[in-house]
């Protein structure tokens, strides 16, 4: 039997105004979201510019565009608790979105907040141990928190996921041999991740170490979870894995302190008289405005049959600092030996042995 062409036409307005009044609804609720975002955020950021501190406007900065996702899907729940055709559709894409807006406001709160106390660790000071230490820690915290809250987001979209959810039971219920096999895989990758925390822990890298590792030395420039990297000192960097500062050894040049020693050899004839080379010195160093004021010493170090080693001794308030100031030093003193005590250089001297005597 043939239905009536009016029934036809009434069913199929019906069809069409159920996804047309959720559409409008779920516009009208993104809109409205959108505005009281703008319009909240547009006082937060005329409250934070008042203020002196630079804190709250990281803070700000941050939580924008995680906050303006999170009024959307609020807006969207709100409506369709009251648009029952909105409702059937939101209840399916509910549980997968709303992990990941949770998860990105976590993630978004605590890289705020490490920003924000990171201002309270100024690196630009001469004496900056602990403005690094507490920067290092911070980093790590950050790059640890930041692992567990993806893994976790991660994990729980997946799960919202009927056909994902069935086959991890699967994978868990057979899951012997191929843990075994993924750990097996993962061991080096796990390790690094270990190691980034004990270092976190104990501390035997800061950001902005000197250290000396692999015959190459730099500073540390970024401390990751598996990975640090070393600025050396020509502009390369150098990619080290975390466990490599906890199993070999390096040299670490500010681990108690920035402030350095360095010295500046000179090498001079036996003959050579040390006062004059000790007062001159001691003007350069004073006038040098690298010089930190701690440590000025000469000392004779090593004497050989033709020359001996002469150790100028110096300090500076860090590694790039005590540098520049060595080579100050070098230059500056071997002009001056060269314009004013030339004869003070050191000498190869050539022994001639006595001829036999003729036999009679």
């Amino acid at each position: 039997m043939i239905e009536p062409i009016g029934d036809t036409i009434d069913k199929g307005t019906q069809l069409l105004a159920d996804p047309l009044h959720a559409a409008l609804a779920a516009g009208i609720a993104v809109a409205l979201a959108l505005g009281l975002h703008a319009a909240v955020f547009f006082l937060l950021r005329r409250v934070a510019r008042r203020t002196d501190a630079s804190a709250d406007d990281i803070v700000v900065r941050y939580l924008h565009r995680p906050t303006r996702l999170a009024f959307v899907v609020l807006g969207l729940m709100l409506a369709a608790r009251e648009v029952p055709e909105l409702r059937e559709v939101w209840s399916d894409i509910a549980t997968f979105v709303l992990p990941a807006v949770v998860g990105w406001m976590a993630l978004a709160i605590v890289r705020a907040l490490v920003e924000a106390a990171k201002l309270k660790a100024d690196i630009s000071v001469a004496d900056n141990l602990k403005a690094r230490r507490k920067r290092t820690k911070l980093t790590m915290f950050s790059r640890i928190a930041t692992f567990i809250i993806v893994f976790v987001t991660v994990g729980l979209m997946l799960l919202a996921i009927p056909g994902v959810r069935d086959i991890g039971v699967t994978l868990v219920a057979s899951a012997g041999l191929a843990g075994l096999a993924v750990g097996a895989a993962a061991q080096p990758a796990l390790k690094s991740l270990i190691a980034g925390v004990q270092m976190a822990l104990t501390e035997p890298i800061n950001i902005d170490d000197a250290v000396v590792l692999e015959g190459e030395w730099g500073w540390i420039e970024d401390i990751r979870t598996t990975y640090v990297v070393v600025k050396i000192w020509d502009e390369r960097r150098l990619v080290v894995p975390t466990s490599y500062f906890l199993e070999k050894p390096f040299q670490n040049w500010t681990k108690q302190t920035a402030n350095l020693l360095g010295t500046v050899f000179l090498h001079l004839d036996p003959k050579a008289k040390i006062g004059p080379i000790r007062e001159e010195f001691y003007r350069q160093v004073e006038a040098n405005e690298r010089w930190d004021g701690r440590v000025k010493v000469v000392q004779v170090t090593e004497t050989t049959r033709d020359s001996k080693e002469v150790r100028l001794l110096m300090s500076a308030k860090n590694s790039p600092t005590l540098f520049d100031l060595r080579c100050d030093i070098r230059e500056g003193m071997m002009e001056w030996l060269a314009d004013n005590r030339p004869q003070d250089f050191a000498k190869l001297r050539l022994v001639e042995e006595p001829e036999p005597e003729p036999s009679a």
